[in-house]
């Protein structure tokens, strides 16, 4: 255990500049899995612009659209649990096409849907894939990266912010235009990914174990993986009440949407590589952690009190709210991934499936609350979860320690 924490522990200032100028110096393969990363990610925020659209043309309420995030995460948490158990059978390359074939077909059956029950159920098998790519994605880039574990985590959270900030902008470039054209839009970039992986990846080696489906939860009675999932769950509650019901209340069209999520995108993406890691190696992880989850609490309350009174003021805060997910993004997948002594993807599978959970309730509820009670409760709301998430990290912090940075 000592010795795979040594491998994953943020390392002293001359180690991290060697990881740095590292950065660029990768793989072919690595670059291949990064772009498809880009891809994979751009479809959780793809339809952000078009939410209003979607729910105009097919006659749905709000919350009805709202279950095109609930059944897309809730299929992705529940799939975390097997991902491990198929690529440790037939390879990481192997399941990472099996998830692009995946979403081009169900991304693609979403553009054809002829009303909002079927773009549900389509992106519900569209989250299976997100699932097997995704997850299977991070242990390759681990993988094959050079300049150890913690530079191939920063390249993986640049995919997942890059493809967050340019999944809106697409949606609105398209949707602007016909609210089915994401989708399909989507298949052809996710049919190139599958096309530049069988010719750039090798074929990844079998672990010398394979994974057991129960690994994943048995990995959770791990305190601190438990722990970090636990505030993950809750953390992703807020996120995705801001991603998710944010669209609603802004009264733009999708051009003005998807700029503003660009936007949000972009923060995500430069805090979460340049101003994370950095942050994390002066303070560590616990104190950094809930220094900005305590930020995003009061951010969704500023967001609650804006609501429906000051679409500047909401713009603002969305933006500033990206910047703060940037940084814990990097900082859970640091803890997920080096806290404990599973293997890395039994560790993140697990890690995962609770903390999806949390983006899977989040829409619906949101849009329920929205419906109901008016547009400023869910964002309270969302401040509560980021209170709870903060109790349980600080309840929990003496089972973080043993992944504090060193402190320069």
């Amino acid at each position: 255990m000592d010795g795979q924490l040594a491998e994953t522990l943020p390392a002293p200032e001359s180690t991290l500049q060697a990881e740095k100028a590292s950065f660029l110096k990768q793989p072919k393969a690595v670059w291949a899995t990064a772009l498809a990363a880009v891809f994979a990610f751009m479809g959780i925020g793809l339809v952000d612009p078009i939410l209003p659209a979607i729910a105009t043309n097919l006659d749905a309420s709000p919350s009805e659209v709202s279950l095109l995030f609930t059944s897309y995460f809730l299929v992705t948490a529940l799939a975390m649990l097997i991902t491990g158990f198929v690529s440790s059978r037939i390879g990481g390359k192997k399941t990472l096409l099996i998830g692009l074939a995946v979403i081009v077909v169900f991304s693609s059956l979403s553009g054809m849907s002829a009303s909002v029950g079927e773009l549900v159920g389509f992106r519900a098998g569209w989250g299976l894939g997100n699932a097997l790519f995704v997850a299977t994605a991070l242990a390759v880039i681990v993988g094959v990266a050079s300049g150890g574990a913690g530079t191939a985590i920063i390249l993986y959270e640049a995919a997942l912010g890059l493809g967050i900030s340019l999944g809106p902008l697409l949606g609105a470039l398209l949707g602007g235009w016909q609210w089915r054209a994401p989708f399909f839009g989507t298949a052809v970039l996710m049919a190139a990914a599958f096309i530049a992986l069988i010719a750039l990846l090798p074929k990844t080696p079998l672990p010398e174990r394979k994974v057991r489906l129960r690994d994943p939860l048995l990995a959770l009675g791990h305190k601190g993986l438990r722990t970090t999932a636990a505030s993950g769950l809750f953390y992703n509650y807020g996120f995705f009440t801001i991603l998710a019901f944010t669209p609603f209340i802004l009264g733009m069209d999708a051009y003005g949407i998807g700029g503003v999520f660009f936007g949000w995108g972009v923060a995500v993406a430069v805090f979460s590589v340049f101003v994370a890691p950095p942050l994390q190696a002066r303070f560590g992880a616990v104190k950094v952690l809930t220094g900005t989850l305590f930020l995003l609490m009061l951010d969704l309350a500023g967001l609650g009190l804006a609501a429906g009174h000051s679409v500047p003021a909401v713009v603002v805060l969305v933006i500033g709210a990206g910047a703060l997910l940037g940084v814990n993004n990097t900082i859970y997948t640091e803890l997920a991934m080096g806290v404990s002594d599973s293997p890395r993807p039994v560790a993140s599978s697990g890690y995962n499936f609770v903390r999806w959970m949390g983006g899977a309730l989040a829409p619906f509820a949101a849009a329920q609350l929205g419906e109901h009670f008016g547009p400023q409760v869910p964002f309270f709301a969302g401040a509560v979860a980021m209170a709870v998430a903060i109790l349980v990290a600080v309840g929990g912090r003496s089972y973080l320690s043993s992944h504090e940075p060193h402190v320069v």
